[in-house]
């Protein structure tokens, strides 16, 4: 078994190579790529990242989660192959097309998925982001010392000339950048890093940050995007880019979708969607929801947890999302082929008895949010975490319409 699993993984890279260097005249080489690994953050990193370059009167490319961008035109995910970081040959294809229409910055998120199949191999990378690692595919990798190693996979392939830009705060932040050839730089608030910030003020207006001792605003909420802004201030500045410019670009710059999207309802209800589907990021979440909550408001949270993915990670999900609301809402969140009550059971099954009075069952998802949404009094804040923009309901292998945002705003104009 492990030589067949080898010799797939050289025809991936062969693949990769063919696809690259041959058929489209290995593009990476005309182009400075940056990539963004982690568990948390790399859309919100890459987007960010090239919303700024293109700000700045770059042309520009992104491949994300959300949506892959060259030069300003929106370019459709392919539904067959829906992958944070695209198949070698699809991803050579795109990166052709951005040399073709002029880009000179890509900003592409790389998986650990795509780093162990090999998608990126040949890709000549100007730097490298490491955000965190945390509990998350695990029913892919087995192990987080297989998943650290398939992240570490990213900044060995980087070259000498290239950055390597690490969160140092992270458990494994310091681990990612031993024994590479790139450039090394660290980023964080708790040491002494490269890039050192500080949080001088977290509300709801927004994050103003100190970063080498220079003043930094965002709209963006919650501390989590303080790393995420940390990151991308970093990255420009080793990139060259005009930090006066940067700076006011960052001041307006708005979030990816699904990534803390947010309104406030006409009764003075805070909505927010976010993508957070794992532990850490569930906890993230909602400590910023915290952080921004009323003295008497209420955290009222909706999620669920995905069939056919990792079951380990749903008894800690439920553990911190009925510790960290008011109220938790648990329902469903692509069940696939897998039963919803069963995946609720199981999130219910590490529950402590003073949470489990907080926990409502709703297992359609539709029903879970209009139910959130009349419970909810002024002050409150409604968060439905796990799909973000995803715009679709996968149960018993068939999708629906299903989108988050479109379902609470249609709730409170209901209510």
């Amino acid at each position: 078994m492990k030589n067949i699993v080898k010799n797939l993984r050289l025809k991936r890279r062969g693949v990769a190579l063919l696809a690259g260097m041959h058929f489209y005249g290995n593009p990476s080489t005309k182009l400075k790529i940056i990539g963004v690994t982690g568990t948390n953050g790399k859309t919100t990193t890459a987007t960010l990242l090239y919303k700024i370059a293109t700000a700045l009167g770059y042309k520009a490319g992104l491949i994300s989660t959300v949506e892959n961008i060259i030069a300003g035109e929106e370019v459709p995910i392919p539904e067959l192959a829906p992958q944070t970081t695209p198949d070698p040959i699809y991803l050579h294809k795109l990166l052709n097309e951005m040399v073709e229409k002029g880009c000179e910055y890509v900003f592409m998120e790389v998986s650990s998925h795509a780093l162990d199949q090999s998608r990126v191999t040949g890709i000549n990378f100007t730097g490298g982001i490491f955000t965190n690692l945390t509990h998350d595919h695990l029913d892919y990798h087995k192990t987080i010392e297989n998943y650290f190693g398939a992240k570490k996979k990213f900044f060995h392939m980087l070259p000498p000339e290239a950055f390597a830009l690490s969160n140092s705060d992270d458990d494994y932040g310091d681990a990612m950048l031993e024994h590479i050839h790139a450039r090394k730089f660290t980023y964080g608030f708790n040491k002494f890093e490269d890039f050192h910030g500080e949080i001088t003020k977290l509300d709801f207006n927004g994050l103003l940050l100190s970063i080498n001792k220079e003043e930094v605003y965002s709209k963006l909420l919650g501390k989590f995007n303080a790393y995420n802004l940390l990151a991308v201030w970093s990255a420009c500045k080793l990139l060259g880019f005009d930090m006066v410019k940067v700076k006011k670009v960052l001041k307006n710059i708005e979030p990816p979708r699904g990534r803390f999207e947010h309104f406030t309802s006409k009764n003075g209800v805070l909505a927010i969607v976010d993508y957070a589907h794992s532990p850490d990021s569930l906890e993230k979440i909602l400590l910023a929801v915290q952080e921004l909550k009323q003295k008497n408001g209420r955290i009222i949270s909706i999620f669920g947890c995905g069939g056919d993915r990792d079951p380990f990670k749903r008894p800690i999900m439920g553990r911190l999302g009925a510790s960290l609301s008011d109220i938790a809402i648990f329902t469903s969140d692509n069940p696939r082929s897998e039963d919803s009550e069963k995946i609720i059971e199981q999130m219910k099954s590490n529950l402590a008895p003073e949470d489990l009075k907080k926990v409502k069952t709703i297992v359609n998802r539709h029903e879970a949010i209009l139910e959130g949404v009349k419970m909810a009094k002024r002050g409150d804040i409604i968060l439905c975490a796990g799909k973000g923009h995803e715009n679709y309901q996968e149960i018993k292998g068939v999708k629906s319409h299903f989108d988050d945002m479109e379902e609470l705003q249609k709730s409170f104009r209901q209510k």
